[in-house]
């Protein structure tokens, strides 16, 4: 084949090497339109994963670029005075200029030619007078933006200000994070070594900092003294340097994430930057090209056609690249908002810098680095008061919300059963919520139980309006406290446009077929076209429900619940007055934000008032309608929780969604985590997160990290009632008491969980 290659770096060369080490016949060409000696970057890392795909691929290049690693096993960040340092994480890093300057040789060898200051004006043209024309050609493609209409790619600019500098300062000890707290706000470094005298160094800002140092404004030359100003304690008196002198004015960026639609047309090809790129927080903007130059090289080999090659590489690399770019987003966002977590300790603070993207485990930590762990896990329970030098994961530390001490961080999530007959609860909730709260778990909140008839979603929901339905109650709570050591939490809500309607395994969501109950509901409209327009609340209507969730938070407390819990999400009444989609009002309970949380305040500040004032009262919100700036959005989010924090509220359960039709939630693990590490780390407020958690490092990590104070999990209880208690056993934790009369099973679990033999008394 005769091969064209557009652009001289990594992707290019790395691309026409591989494909002339499967066929020497190839003819290949790589274009550049540069120098062969001009470089616009410092550093490169390189995963130890990515070194080994090269070594397979040519383990001559391969050889050589090893001879010029510079090799770091830990990271070190400097914050509030202080210097962290967590070890195992196994980075190599090698200048830019170098790794080019040897795939430039290693391409000469075999025989591909290199034109360089040559530019390319079309990529059509070139594709007319060649088989293949591989578009390697960076973040600013040429042929991407001619072909703009079939690639179809999308790029967002981030937030965040960046320059890439270089010093030859020392960091060849560690990965490093440098973070300084200025008149002009927060400034930070990212800095690694790449060769024996030389290190990158990245600094980076938001944008409002930027502007209040007037880097803008500034020459290279200048923001290299201005930045050195700031990390001179860092320098140890060396220079910046800056080499971008190809780039218009004082070199600073903002960060374009590209991903394309397409990525082949007819015969020409994207790779690396041109089709996608990767955030350099997480280093894999080198990675994503070299690997997929090699995929590209087999796909091309193995596969009947050009096109079939083309179709298998672009489908088999972008679930790679969406998958780094998903990590690297994480990244990014955390540096965005970085802003957000310069409260916390320096433990917690590293930590959540360490798990940003969500690659990193707790556990993965611990392999990596269990001595440092162990100290964060100690400062967490010697945060929780649980006593000095006690090393146990962050599950398993003891919280208390006014009087309520909880032994554990695990809340059951409320879980409509739809098995309550007329309102009232029966054996089946009994039994439900006594396995729940034996199985290990702190919390354990009750499903959505309702304040009248009318307020039910289905006739098989709960209810706390009937002496029958306290005494049920009662039978309940006494047993958990009886028998158990956790606490329990009484939900309590009304349905609203949602009411009247099936069993949750029947239709979702759906009306009755028959024996419908009229709804009520801030404005008059239906759930969804085949729901019943609900009626308008009243004054009086509000005031009626009002008092029924008095009531029925006097029947809980004088059932004895320890914690209440308010619904104000998923679309049920409450929540239908704090989203603009179903509060339509034109009076004082409707239009701004203050105006729609005006009636969900009521009903606090009226429960409040005859709920005991050492027990806890949580609210549950819907943070995120997922239908853009129509509804509501995780920004509004945290206005809600402040207005709730005012009110004296202790805990925000951040749910999100279920409150429109038209929602399109994006779904994944601990998928609604970041809005309950929004809310806390913007408010302060206490919150407890939800939403597709479902393994002990979930858990561990969103404690640790500082993203939430209680995890609740729903699904996981509902397949495995003793999900705490096995989650201990398998982490090799014997901290949590097992009831007496399951002692044998606890102690053949441990046995087949490896630990040695326990004692046969309470733990």
């Amino acid at each position: 084949m005769k091969i064209a290659c557009l652009g001289g770096g990594p992707a290019g060369l790395y691309f026409a090497i591989s494909m002339k080490l499967r066929d020497s016949a190839h003819d290949i060409t790589v274009f550049e339109r540069n120098k062969a000696d001009d470089t616009f970057g410092w550093g490169v890392v390189l995963s130890d994963e990515t070194f080994e795909n090269l070594a397979k691929n040519d383990p001559l290049s391969a050889g050589e670029i090893r001879r010029h690693f510079a090799y770091w096993d830990d990271i070190a960040v400097h914050y509030r005075g202080r210097k962290i340092v967590s070890t195992g994480h196994g980075f190599s890093g090698i200048a830019r200029k170098k790794l080019l300057q040897l795939l430039q040789q290693r391409a000469r060898g075999l025989g591909i030619e290199l034109r360089f200051e040559t530019e390319v004006a079309s990529a059509a043209e070139l594709a007319k007078t060649h088989d293949l024309v591989v578009a390697a050609d960076g973040l600013n493609s040429r042929t991407r933006n001619e072909f703009a209409a079939h690639f179809k790619p999308g790029v967002e600019l981030r937030k965040n200000k960046f320059v890439w500098l270089g010093t030859h300062q020392k960091f060849d000890d560690a990965f490093t994070f440098i973070f300084e707290e200025t008149e002009h706000g927060w400034i930070w470094a990212h800095a690694y070594q790449f060769d024996a005298d030389t290190a990158t160094f990245i600094v980076e800002c938001a944008d409002d900092t930027w502007q209040k140092f007037g880097f803008g404004t500034m020459s290279q030359e200048e923001n290299c003294r201005a930045c050195e100003t700031i990390f001179a304690k860092y320098l140890g008196g060396h220079r910046l340097m800056s080499n971008a002198a190809h780039l218009r004015g004082s070199a600073w960026l903002n960060f374009p994430r590209v991903l394309c639609e397409k990525w082949s047309y007819d015969n020409i090809v994207l790779m690396g930057d041109a089709a996608a790129t990767a955030h350099f927080s997480v280093g894999s903007g080198t990675k994503l090209a070299m690997e997929s130059a090699i995929a590209m090289a087999n796909y091309l080999r193995s596969e009947p056609t050009m096109a079939a090659a083309f179709a298998k590489y672009e489908d088999a690399r972008r679930t790679e690249v969406l998958r780094l770019q998903s990590a690297a987003r994480n990244s990014l966002e955390w540096f965005e908002d970085v802003e957000r977590y310069l409260h916390l300790d320096p433990v917690q603070f590293n930590y959540s810098l360490l798990t940003r993207s969500q690659r990193i485990s707790h556990e993965n930590l611990r392999l990596r680095d269990k001595k440092w762990l162990e100290g964060a896990e100690a400062w967490f329970q010697r945060l929780a008061g649980a006593g000095d030098n006690l090393i146990r994961r962050p599950m398993f530390a003891p919280f208390r919300l006014r009087d309520m001490r909880l032994k554990n961080r695990i809340a059951v999530s409320p879980m409509a059963q739809y098995k309550a007959i007329d309102g009232c609860p029966t054996d089946w909730h009994l039994v439900h919520y006594g396995e729940r709260a034996k199985g290990g778990a702190g919390l354990v909140c009750i499903e959505m139980t309702c304040v009248s008839p009318e307020g039910r979603i289905t006739p098989g929901c709960t209810g706390m309006y009937a002496p029958a339905h306290e005494a049920a109650w009662q039978r309940i709570v006494d047993f958990v406290h009886a028998e158990t050591d956790a606490k329990i939490c009484c939900q309590l809500g009304h349905s609203g446009a949602k009411g009247s309607t099936q069993l949750g395994w029947e239709e979702m969501d759906a009306p009755l077929n028959s024996g419908n109950w009229p709804v009520l509901a801030p404005s008059a409209i239906a759930w969804s076209p085949r729901n019943q327009i609900a009626r308008a609340m009243t004054r009086a209507d509000m005031d009626l429900v009002r008092d029924q969730f008095v009531a029925s938070a006097e029947m809980a407390a004088r059932c004895d619940f320890d914690m209440l819990e308010i619904h104000c999400a998923h679309g049920y009444l409450l929540s239908s007055f704090i989203t603009p989609l179903t509060n339509k009002r034109t009076d004082s309970y409707g239009g701004s934000l203050e105006n729609r949380m005006r009636y969900p305040l009521e009903i606090f500040h009226a429960v409040r008032a005859v709920w005991p004032a050492e027990k806890p009262i949580s609210v549950r919100i819907s943070a995120n309608d997922w239908v853009g700036p129509d509804g509501i959005e995780p920004r509004d989010a945290v206005a809600i929780s402040r207005l709730l924090q005012e009110a004296g509220v202790d805990i925000c359960d951040v749910s999100a969604g279920q409150t429109s039709i038209t929602a399109r939630p994006v779904y994944g693990r601990m998928f609604q985590t970041p809005f309950s590490d929004r809310i806390r780390n913007e408010t302060g407020m206490a919150t407890m997160a939800v939403g597709n958690i479902f393994e002990p490092d979930h858990v561990n990590s969103i404690l640790m990290a500082g993203r939430a104070d209680l995890v609740c999990l729903a699904r996981p209880h509902l397949a495995d009632p003793y999900w705490t208690l096995h989650a201990a056993a398998k982490l090799g934790d014997r901290g949590e008491a097992w009831p007496p009369p399951y002692y044998a099973g606890r102690d053949q679990l441990y046995r087949l969980s490896g630990g040695g033999e326990p004692t046969t008394t309470a733990v």
